[in-house]
């Protein structure tokens, strides 16, 4: 009776430290996600006036929610902490015409953009990330079930960006930054901070799906082609000429203004210098995303066995 128990004792503590170091055979996951992006910056928004300084939640335009497609390589370093590579490939839209700031709606720009991210991160899981068992064994005995973990999440990407819009509203899409609308030739590679939070939910030790939402900082004004003034229109046309560009189509992105009764600010072709953005609050944008993710068992892949 006696050898039993020992028996018994040394197979429980050994089962107890393969349950707490099971993280370790699962280091290596990979995942695949969809979402929604939004675009914050000059175009469209609610019709007050802009805030300064981080551009505000209320100038979220939710008619122009675009896609986010994502992939991924995460490393568990330890139960809370991970570390990731993702690469995003989303798409922006914004559009005066779609707000009831009458100033805006005169003004008459629009873009879209697409966005090609690849960053990395860092997760930090303040209640230990569940890993889970190798199946899902609802109300097993010496450990409640738990399959939920939270995560803060923080890093740094690169990302490319192209503004493009249509000439007078119609046809085809047309690349803005050669035109150089205000007379700035801006990079179109760019750094972000991306920052947020997201939720896991384990499957078994396999399979998770979860639910990102994040910000991306950015250092650019110029992601929808507006950030300062208008520049003379002689200058757009010279600058249009010199590089064998469309003399029509630099005229119109420069300045399409409706000139609305409402807007009289704004008659005809608007002066050299008068405000086109507002180049001391910077472009953001935003992505919520479902994923799935699938860990790697260490030195094979872990199939489903039936």
């Amino acid at each position: 009776m006696k050898k039993l128990l020992t028996i018994l004792f040394f197979v429980a503590i050994g089962t107890s430290l393969t349950n707490a170091q099971s993280w370790r055979y699962y280091r290596n996951e990979f995942s695949f996600g969809v979402g929604a992006t939004t675009f914050l910056g000059e175009l469209g928004g609610n019709p007050g006036d802009g805030v300064n300084g981080l551009r505000s939640v209320k100038d979220i335009d939710l008619a122009m929610t675009r896609y986010v497609f994502s992939v991924g390589y995460r490393y568990i370093f330890n139960p809370y902490f991970a570390g990731r590579i993702n690469f995003y490939q989303a798409r922006v839209d914004g559009d005066d015409q779609k707000t009831e700031n009458p100033y805006r709606r005169n003004r008459n720009l629009h873009f879209k953009s697409p966005i090609s991210e690849l960053g990395i991160a860092f997760e930090v899981y303040p209640f230990k990330e569940y890993i889970g068992h190798p199946y899902r064994l609802t109300g097993a005995r010496g450990k409640k079930n738990r399959h939920l973990s939270p995560y803060l999440m923080a890093g740094v990407s690169g990302f490319y960006f192209n503004p493009k819009a249509q000439f007078e509203r119609s046809g085809s899409w047309i690349k803005l930054h050669d035109f150089q609308t205000e007379g700035v030739d801006y990079k179109r590679m760019q750094i972000s901070i991306p920052y947020g939070f997201g939720l896991k939910y384990s499957i078994n030790r396999t399979w998770s799906i979860g639910f990102e939402y994040t910000w991306r900082k950015t250092f650019t004004d110029y992601i929808d082609d507006a950030s300062d003034v208008y520049i003379d229109q002689a200058d757009v046309a010279a600058h249009a000429q010199a590089n064998g560009l469309n003399v029509n189509h630099a005229l119109y992105f420069a300045d399409p203004n409706l000139g609305l009764p409402e807007a009289t600010s704004y008659p005809g072709k608007i002066s050299a210098g008068e405000q086109r953005g507002d180049n001391t609050d910077l472009d953001s944008f935003n992505y919520a995303i479902f994923s799935v993710h699938y860990r790697l068992l260490k030195g094979r892949f872990n199939l489903p066995k039936f």
